[in-house]
């Protein structure tokens, strides 16, 4: 099993872009914890990283075709766009959704998902060991 791992715009600066929001761990050190935790469970993990919008859309209907799991950080796009929301919906394996923020402590608009309604399951404000608690649901079946 190989799990897809996407994460939106401005992930790609984690460890400088607003640490006291989303704490000092790199984006390297993101694909780190991610390959190590995927190995630990006995599967793969596919990582990848855009800040636009028709490459996630891409490789959310790449998933699609391959009936892969998806664990998604769609970013600022998870507020605002309806085309990867539809891309979601047409996922045919699982799908968490994954904030590093608590999206209900911060500006209203954050409060609202497009990926949410497509989801079997949303971890947010746990930091980046929501991606381990995504993977390690993945792995629970």
């Amino acid at each position: 099993m190989t799990v897809l791992v996407v994460n939106g715009p401005n992930l790609d600066r984690l460890g400088t872009r607003e640490p006291d929001v989303y704490g000092a761990t790199t984006y390297a050190d993101l694909e780190e914890l991610c390959r190590d935790e995927a190995r630990r469970l006995g599967f793969a993990v596919r990582i990848e990283q855009s800040n636009a919008e028709s490459q996630i859309i891409e490789w959310l209907h790449e998933a699609a075709d391959t009936a892969s799991d998806v664990v998604l950080n769609a970013a600022g796009f998870t507020h605002t766009s309806v085309a990867i929301g539809d891309a979601c919906a047409m996922l045919t394996g699982r799908l968490v959704e994954v904030h590093i923020s608590n999206v209900f402590a911060r500006e209203s608009f954050r409060h609202h998902s497009y990926v949410s309604p497509h989801a079997s399951g949303v971890i947010v404000g746990c930091g980046v060991n929501g991606y381990r608690l995504a993977l390690q649901q993945l792995a629970a079946g």
